[in-house]
């Protein structure tokens, strides 16, 4: 055997004390050795949207009428801010009585929300993606996430939206989240039953009699429902042409039944209240419950 090509390998200064290359004489190709360098991590945005629309038909004023002595609306921007975790927590609304309530309690409003957005038949796609178009006209500010809060849900804590901040961060490959609880047995699916015009009844998906049916509620499938408490959507799909809100991959964020308050009717009303006093008396929620 020949005798081994020795490779002459040197050391140099670059532009900071603390930093070093090698590099093989002969090709000039760059050997990384050193570099007293750490690769910065990209901050993820994660800002919260509270859509509060004005004309609410079952229950006049809602997201300003007094729920347990304080504007409901103030339980949702309060979470917000006591989670500790957000980047900005924005109210839109159609409402300027609405939006300085929203003010007053910390919410950002940076314009009231144009009428045809106003409207019964409004989505939520539509109201995410006018304001993030606007978010990025007039303040160059694009996030990655936006969490979206629903005033009439007030049930929803500040933990139940770390949980979420966290679950965006660590999980890479969802569109989109939205919170969920489980289905109580006697509300099932399987449970559910069709009458006919005669007053017979039978399972609704398949015509089968009662006796079928699973009665134990220990026997069923564990089953969820939307609780509309938290949703979570990556802004990349809403601005993408067509826009989706959910794109295609949905993490479901499993939340106690006990949270889950949607308030629709003046039912909803009594009930939530009711449960939010019960909440009360197990654990800590928010500081001013």
């Amino acid at each position: 055997m020949g005798a081994k090509k020795e490779r002459s390998i040197f050391y140099f200064k670059n532009f900071s004390d603390s930093q070093y290359q090698a590099r093989r004489k002969p090709t000039g190709i760059i050997l990384k050795v050193k570099t007293g360098m750490k690769k910065t991590k990209k901050k993820i945005k994660i800002i919260a949207i509270i859509p509060a629309r004005s004309n609410s038909k079952r229950v006049p004023h809602k997201n300003i009428k007094m729920f347990l002595g304080k504007p409901l609306i103030y339980w949702t921007i309060t979470a917000a801010k006591e989670s500790n975790c957000l980047d900005r927590i924005i109210l839109n609304t159609d409402s300027p009585k609405i939006a300085k309530v929203g003010e007053r309690y910390g919410a950002e409003v940076q314009f009231i929300r144009p009428k045809y957005l106003a409207k019964n038949t409004t989505t939520s796609l539509d109201v995410v993606r006018h304001h993030m178009l606007w978010l990025k006209k007039h303040e160059n500010y694009i996030p990655d996430w936006v969490i979206l809060l629903e005033p009439s849900s007030p049930g929803r804590q500040p933990f139940h939206i770390k949980e979420v901040v966290k679950i965006l961060k660590s999980e890479k490959n969802i569109d989109s989240l939205v919170g969920i609880s489980v289905v109580p047995g006697h509300y099932n699916p399987l449970k559910i039953l069709r009458r006919n015009k005669n007053g017979l009844v039978t399972r609704y998906y398949d015509g089968q009699q009662v006796k079928c049916l699973i009665h134990r509620n220990q026997d069923l499938p564990t089953l969820y429902f939307i609780n509309s408490s938290i949703y979570a959507f990556k802004i990349k799909n809403i601005l993408d042409d067509p826009p989706s809100l959910w794109g295609e991959r949905v993490f479901g964020y499993v939340m106690g039944i006990e949270y889950s308050m949607d308030i629709d009717t003046p039912d909803d009303w009594i009930i939530a209240e009711a449960k939010m006093k019960a909440l009360k008396k197990k654990r800590k929620l928010i500081k001013d419950l």
